[in-house]
């Protein structure tokens, strides 16, 4: 079973409010920890949900407004006062680095771990950051200033052995790594065993995309196609929407549309403008167009 899990610290916009905290959200694949941007405050609702710190070691920022960026300067001296030693990666547009920069200068000189900067291109879509568990692409996104979204890829598994048919066989233990690569088994008398007789088939990858803050943008379809879930930015309602297209942001009714486009499996909506004290309006205009919609708010947790 995969255990990919999205954990939502914050889906509000730009203007503070006591209903919502500014976006940041956490993506654990299994325990290991991805933060997807870092609104003021990031650090504070992790305290809060009780994310474990010591897991996380990539950080996603997909612009530079504030909402999105203002939590790292925090964030990084905390981790350093809890005995990090492990280097921590910031994955971004190359204003992170420079925004970063003069605060590590004043406030980072005792740090006793390395904050490395991967600057990547926000008009590009392409693989941004590989380890064991998936890989990381880049989505390009339409906004007031260079943007992207983030598409997580989990790879796929060995398959899961078959204790009984182990047992059976009475398969050396040394054997079992060779099993899970696809190799046959041969017993002591010469007999060959399929190596499928002792698996089953590993479980289906996972796939999430991060798409925040983007106007209605059919362009990245191609990049979200199938998703098992899509996070969409969902600012504003339909009748907001003069002020969505001046800040280039997106009714939840253009997120359902570009949800049913691409054919998702599941799509999350957030980053709420302030004006809005609830949020059924959200669900209802979403819900119908795209069935299986699901409203973020602070500390939700989301099996994918």
């Amino acid at each position: 079973m995969s255990h990919l899990k999205i954990h939502i610290l914050g889906c509000g916009s730009a203007t503070p409010t006591l209903r919502h905290a500014p976006t940041a959200q956490i993506v654990d694949l299994r325990d290991k920890l991805y933060l997807i941007d870092c609104g003021e405050g990031t650090q504070l609702q992790m305290r809060r949900y009780k994310v474990r710190f010591n897991r996380l070691n990539h950080i996603f920022i997909s612009h530079m407004h504030g909402d999105h960026c203002f939590g790292l300067p925090g964030l990084i001296s905390t981790l350093g006062m809890l005995g990090r030693r492990g280097e921590l990666t910031i994955h971004g547009p190359a204003g992170v680095e420079s925004f970063m920069s003069p605060v590590l200068s004043q406030f980072g000189r005792e740090l006793p771990y390395k904050v490395h900067f991967n600057v990547i291109d926000p008009q590009k879509g392409e693989m941004i950051m590989e380890d064991r568990s998936l890989e990381v692409h880049s989505i390009p996104l339409k906004h007031r200033i260079p943007t992207c979204g983030f598409l997580f890829s989990e790879k796929l598994r060995e398959p899961h052995i078959l204790r009984e048919m182990i047992d059976f066989y009475h398969v050396p233990l040394k054997e079992i790594a060779n099993i899970k690569q696809g190799k046959d088994y041969m017993t002591e008398d010469g007999t060959i065993i399929p190596y499928t007789r002792f698996t089953r088939p590993a479980d289906t990858p996972k796939r999430y995309a991060y798409c925040s803050d983007t106007a209605f943008s059919p362009s990245i379809i191609p990049y979200i196609e199938g998703v098992d879930c899509l996070y969409h930015e969902a600012t504003f309602l339909e009748k907001d929407m003069p002020r969505a297209k001046e800040t280039f942001h997106s009714t939840a009714r253009q997120a359902a549309e570009i949800a049913l486009r691409a054919g998702v499996k599941r799509l999350i909506l957030g980053h709420y403008s302030a004006r809005y004290e609830e949020l059924n309006g959200f669900m209802e205009e979403a819900g119908s167009v795209f069935a299986n919609v699901v409203l973020s708010e602070e500390g939700k947790e989301i099996i994918v």
